[in-house]
C-alpha cells in the first residue's frame, strides 16, 4: 500500500472541487478511487463512472457554481470539511445566486474511497422551485414559533 500524505489529498480535493465544472470532469479520477461510495440527500452512487455521469447531469445546466471551505478537520485516514456553496441554475430562485451551508466527510488511503455531502436539501432546492418555495418557507417559519 502506498502511503499517502492526507494534506496533499485533501488540498487536492479543494483545488478541484474549486475548479471543476462540466468540463473537466475527467479530473475526478485524480482523487477519487475507481470504487468510491459517494452518498448525499438525494443519492448514493457507487463507481467512478456513475460518479461522473452524476456530476455530468448536475453540471449540465448550471450556470456558476464555487464552494467556500469555511473549516477542514482532518486526519490520516478522514477529513471533515464545512462549507458554503453557491451557485445559479436558470429555473431556481430566477436564475439568482443560491447559498447553501453544507458539509462532506471523506475517507481515503491512496484515494477518497468514501464521501458523504450533508445539507439542506430545502436551501439547496425545494425553498427555490416557484410551486414549492412558499410552501416550505411558510411551514418553516411556523415550525420555529
Amino acid at each position: 500500500m502506498t502511503e499517502v500524505n492526507p494534506n496533499t489529498l485533501v488540498d487536492d480535493f479543494i483545488q478541484l472541487y474549486q475548479a471543476l465544472n462540466k468540463d473537466n470532469l475527467h479530473l475526478l479520477e485524480r482523487v477519487y478511487d475507481d470504487k468510491i461510495i459517494f452518498a448525499d440527500p438525494m443519492h448514493q452512487i457507487i463507481g467512478l463512472p456513475a460518479l461522473t455521469q452524476y456530476f455530468a447531469k448536475l453540471y449540465k445546466n448550471i450556470q456558476h457554481i464555487q464552494f467556500d471551505i469555511k473549516e477542514v478537520q482532518q486526519n490520516n485516514s478522514q477529513a471533515s470539511l464545512f462549507w458554503q456553496m453557491q451557485y445559479s441554475h436558470p429555473k431556481l430562485n430566477k436564475g439568482e445566486t443560491i447559498f447553501v451551508d453544507g458539509m462532506s466527510q471523506l475517507r481515503f488511503n491512496e484515494k477518497i474511497f468514501f464521501h458523504r455531502d450533508y445539507f439542506d436539501l430545502g436551501q439547496m432546492l425545494y425553498e427555490h422551485l416557484p410551486c414549492m418555495g412558499g410552501l416550505i418557507r411558510l411551514l418553516k417559519d411556523r415550525a420555529a414559533k
